[in-house]
């Protein structure tokens, strides 16, 4: 008897109620890596907030880092 296996693949709906984003979440928003995300987390590139020892992306931070890029000089380029 030969055993089937069946692969399901799982769609992530972004969920645009969320405030606040982990720093995974941002990135695949973003669709960047997550090790980049972090990289302009830490830089101060795209804002984030701290809840207890959580550090988290507001929403509206996506947006704003976006149309930051489209308005940088090095965007022109």
């Amino acid at each position: 008897m030969a055993e089937s296996s069946s692969t399901v693949a799982v769609l992530e709906v972004a969920d645009s109620s969320l405030v606040l984003l982990t720093v995974e979440e941002a990135a695949r928003r973003l669709r960047i890596g997550r090790t980049t995300c972090f990289r302009l987390v830490l830089a101060g590139e795209i804002e984030s907030v701290t809840v207890g020892r959580l550090r988290r992306v507001p929403a509206d931070a996506l947006p704003a880092y976006v149309a930051k890029l489209r308005h940088s000089p090095a965007a022109a380029a």
